[in-house]
């Protein structure tokens, strides 16, 4: 079934792309979610004259995703962990960790959008990688520290 795409979908398209989807694909999500439309004539010719209007819309989008990634990679995160003999965690850092993290500092990130490869099971410095947007990167700095180390170093600050 061929739709045009009402917005950017990743491993998909582009705003305004006409693309060939599978029926069920199109039926069931783009078209009930606003993302995408039929091919047809006349949705070509109502999509041209919507078509500045969802541009703006998607450019705000971009610039606040990439107000945000400014913020991030400015930021460290650090996370106290709990380790046992030889800084061995119990446990491990995950994406849901570190958008928690982000959450207290008073930045909001889907941890979905968070790219860890494996969850962290060290102690150390970490770049973490989250992807705001399909043109908008962010690389953030994760400290893995021990429980209890962070209030020492803040005391040795002041």
């Amino acid at each position: 079934m061929r739709v045009i795409l009402r917005a950017d979908i990743d491993n998909l398209g582009r705003l305004g792309d006409v693309v060939d989807v599978r029926p069920g694909y199109a039926r069931n999500y783009l078209v009930p979610q606003g993302l995408a439309m039929p091919a047809t004539k006349a949705n070509l010719n109502a999509f041209e004259l919507e078509r500045k209007k969802l541009q703006q819309k998607m450019d705000a989008i971009r610039f606040a995703a990439q107000e945000l990634a400014d913020k991030l990679s400015a930021t460290e995160v650090v996370i106290p962990v709990r380790v046992g003999e030889n800084d061995k965690l119990y446990g491990s850092v995950t994406s849901t960790n570190i958008a928690n993290a982000l959450a207290e500092m008073g930045l909001e990130v889907d941890r979905r959008k968070i790219k860890l490869d494996d969850s962290i099971r060290s102690l150390g410095e970490y770049e973490v990688e989250i992807k705001l947007h399909p043109d908008v990167m962010a690389q953030v700095k994760v400290k893995v520290v021990k429980h209890g180390r962070e209030e020492a170093q803040e005391e040795a600050e002041a």
